[in-house]
């Protein structure tokens, strides 16, 4: 094992064991995490923003760099089946293990490590709202013009160090549909069941996501209704019903469009309909992937192929900015029981990293 590995094994170590898991999202201006991070960029010009309620963002600069890394430091909760426990790293088999190793507090350590192995100019946005809905962090930071300077951004979720230009936008939405009760004989029960009237929906929007494939093998809009909740017996009519979906759309669209088209097929039929996130897909609608492109092809990056999952990488991109996703592990790692990156991830990470920072500066 090399000196680079130990070090960033070592930092992967202490961000594994402070937990970050969001939700509760128990993480402080002043607390534990934020104080490593600073700690490790002691000739970096460091602002802590604190958007409260955990939604804290470490912006540090040193020199003046031209390419910003952005790094989530939350993780989703730790469900049961481990091996061992999730918030001490584990070396198994060249793998590294613990919640948030491969998503992504990886990619941290390994700026981390960087940050002091070099005195190049670096730029780097820590932030701790990615997991789940509700996040603040990047969209604070963008409306602050903080950003505006930089020429690339590049966001280091897991691809296998691939660089990916192009994903999937997301949508997430609740619906409750209410019809009118009563016993389940009388003539009312065919539309005024709110199960009935939501049915109706679903079949339109069925419809909507389906048109938008291109061809068989292509899913178009990827639309799932997750949970469905309502009626009390079958002998009785359902006064309400309750859904939550979501749809992930193809790169070039839009998710407000989508949610307006949805929500339009509602029309006429009681319902009230809450968004809980939308975000764009990579590049945003409007925006052009030409420049991560020539990034990429300067870097000689390798180039991924368009992914489903979403990134705050399109934030970026529909702020105007150049945004590409390119970080250790893979998205299959993400997320489950036993989480790990590879040893040689971070390693290959490093190399692509650094060769990127001397590049650009």
């Amino acid at each position: 094992m090399t000196d680079t590995i130990d070090k960033i094994l070592n930092h992967l170590a202490a961000l594994v064991a402070i937990d970050t898991t969001n939700p509760p999202r128990e993480i402080a201006a002043d607390g534990e995490l934020v104080e490593y991070i600073c700690k490790q960029l002691p000739d970096f010009t460091i602002e802590i923003i604190d958007n409260t309620d955990g939604h804290i963002s470490i912006f540090a600069c040193r020199s003046r760099a031209d390419i910003l890394f952005n790094v989530h430091l939350d993780t989703v909760p730790v469900t049961t089946g481990w091996q061992s426990d999730p918030f001490v790293l584990q070396l198994r088999d060249e793998r590294a293990y613990g919640r948030g190793s491969c998503d992504i507090k990886a990619a941290a350590a390994v700026l981390l490590t960087l940050a002091a192995a070099t005195t190049a100019p670096m730029a780097l946005l820590f932030t701790t709202d990615e997991e789940g809905a509700g996040g603040c962090c990047i969209r604070n930071f963008l409306q602050s013009g903080k950003a505006d300077k930089f020429k690339q951004v590049v966001v280091a979720e897991p691809t296998m160090m691939q660089a990916i230009v192009s994903h999937r936008g997301y949508l997430s939405v609740f619906c409750d549909f209410l019809g009118q009760g009563g016993h389940s004989s009388t003539a009312s029960a065919l539309a005024g069941s709110a199960i009935h009237r939501m049915g109706a929906w679903l079949t339109r929007a069925l419809l909507i996501a389906g048109s938008a494939r291109s061809g068989e093998n292509d899913p178009g809009v990827c639309f799932n209704v997750g949970r469905v909740e309502g009626g009390k017996k079958n002998n009785m009519i359902a006064e309400k019903v309750s859904l939550s979906w979501s749809a992930r759309v193809p790169p070039g669209t839009s998710s407000e469009d989508l949610n307006e088209q949805m929500q339009a097929a509602a029309e006429g039929l009681p319902v009230s309909w809450r968004v809980s996130m939308i975000a764009p897909p990579l590049p945003a609608a409007g925006q052009s992937d030409e420049q991560a492109q020539t990034f990429v092809a300067n870097q000689n990056l390798e180039l991924g192929k368009p992914v489903d999952f979403w990134t705050e990488a399109s934030l970026f991109s529909a702020h105007g900015l150049p945004a590409l996703v390119l970080g250790p592990g893979d998205i299959a790692q993400a997320h489950t029981v036993d989480e790990w990156v590879s040893l040689q991830q971070l390693e290959e990470c490093y190399n692509t990293y650094l060769g990127i920072i001397n590049y650009v500066n």
